[in-house]
Order: C-alpha cells, then structure tokens, then sequence
C-alpha cells in the first residue's frame, strides 16, 4: 500500500529539505517511477519538471493550486526515479503515460515545463485518450542548441561528481531576484545526483528533437506560458508553438525568464485556473 497523499494546505510545500520524504513510488514497466502527491479536487494536475530538475520545480507553484490534486512525478533518471536504459522524449512520455494508468487517473491536465513541456507535447499526441488538457510551460518544439550554447558547453565541462556549489548553476537556475535560496538550493543539490554523462545523453536528446508533427496533432485543449525574458526559449520558439497549436489560450509572464512558475507562480497559477476553470 503506497502512504497517504499530502493534504492540501499550502504549507504542505514550505519544507524544502523534507522533500524527498514525501516521494512515493509507482512500478512503470520496469522503473520505479518517483512522485509526489497532493490530494485534492479533480480533475487531477500532472505537473512535469525539466531538465535535471525534479518534482521539487513546482513546490512554489503548489501552494497556489491549493484545492486541486496534483500528482508530481520524478523523469525516469531524475530524482528519485530509476534511469533505465532509454532517454528520449517518447521513453518520458511514455512514462507519464504509464504513470497516469497506474494511478487510474481520469484525464488529468498535463502541466510540462520545458524538457517537461515537450514530453506533455509528445504524450498529447502519443496518448491523446489518457489527458484533459495540456499546459505548455517555458517550451519548444525543436530546441536546436547549437554546439557553442551556453547550455551544451556547460553541460560538457561538468564532470563526476558535480558540486551544488558549481557556478554553472548560477546561470542554469538564473532568475529574477526574489525565488528562495534554500529552494535553488535544493534543486542544485537534485541535479547534483545525476551523473554528467546522464546530464549529456538527455541534452543530446532535447537537441535533436522535432515535435512539430506532434504538436500539430494535438487535440485538446491548450494554454502557452511564455516567460517574457526566456534565454531558452525566445520569441522564434514562441511563434512555432503558437502556430502549431493555432486554437491554445496564451499566457506571457512579463519579467520572467525560462522559470516562470519559480519567478512569479501566483501568474502561472492564475493562469491555468482560468484556461481550464480548475
């Protein structure tokens, strides 16, 4: 019997260092995929972090989605879910989709932020019959970094083990002032598991993704969040997605850059309510 789904309270997500204690775990296929959870109302929020991030990402949006079930699963080699052998957006993808069976989750919206973002693009179209909706979080359909990215040269210098105090984090988590130090913290210490070469082969996977075909196929109901000063993900990025899901409820986080529901999750949280009156 798996433990009890933390109650609703938004405090329930003020602890940053009793995070990993609230993880239970469910059988995927072949990996024990990590999450956490939140009891609430349905219909249930899916929310899925990004690259080397865990489910701690959306531990500042939680509190503002009180009231509502949210399940908040690790990535397959994140956190505390196991790695297995594949690491491609349809491996992820697949792995939501399994995690939302098992769970009997009644179509959930799927809330992806970044890597997340494309991996709830993916399943939308993979398993349409399995969501209810689709959030597409600071995301891309190609994000095609070139070698001489910030990202893709940082990643590269990393080697085993990775400090949390790393100065790459100082740009990899960048955001406006304001965020927590001890939820940075945090993240940096998740990310700081990972082994670089795990770090490396999922990068090499976002960078040679395409999910135009996938997002063009999508039939649910949509929202973008875009934050306004994304590094990541700019303008370019921005008009792909909206072409591609022409009929998604758009959302721009002004003063945000690639991590809006860190910098203002108040916006974020607003605007999932109102786009799918949860």
């Amino acid at each position: 019997m798996r433990p009890a789904a933390l109650d609703g309270l938004p405090n329930a997500c003020a602890d940053q260092d009793a995070w990993a204690e609230r993880k239970q775990f469910v059988t995927v296929g072949d990996l024990d995929i990590a999450y956490v959870e939140i009891s609430g109302a349905e219909p249930a929020l899916l929310l899925v972090h990004g690259f080397t991030d865990t489910s701690r990402s959306f531990s500042l949006l939680a509190p503002h989605l009180a009231g509502r079930r949210l399940i908040m699963p690790d990535l397959r080699g994140h956190g505390a879910s196991q790695a297995g052998q594949g690491c491609a957006i349809a491996d992820f993808a697949d792995d939501i989709a399994g995690l939302i069976q098992c769970l009997r989750l009644d179509r959930p919206v799927v809330v992806g932020h970044s890597l997340g973002a494309m991996v709830a693009i993916a399943l939308a179209g993979r398993h349409k019959e399995l969501i209810g909706g689709l959030v597409v979080l600071a995301g891309t359909l190609k994000p095609d970094f070139a070698p001489d990215h910030p990202l893709v040269a940082g990643v590269e210098a990393l080697r085993d083990p990775i400090s949390p105090a790393d100065p790459f984090y100082a740009w990899w988590h960048a955001c406006r002032p304001g965020v927590s130090p001890v939820f940075l913290a945090g993240l940096a210490k998740d990310a700081s598991a990972m082994p670089a070469s795990r770090w490396r082969a999922i990068l090499e996977e976002i960078r040679r993704a395409d999910l135009t075909d996938a997002a063009r196929a999508v039939q649910t109901r949509a929202l973008i969040i875009a934050g306004a000063c994304d590094p990541l993900f700019g303008e370019a990025h921005l008009q792909a997605l909206r072409s591609a899901l022409p009929e998604a409820a758009f959302a721009r986080a002004e003063s945000c850059s690639h991590n809006p529901h860190w910098e203002d999750p108040a916006l974020v949280a607003k605007a999932i309510v109102e786009a799918f009156e949860v």
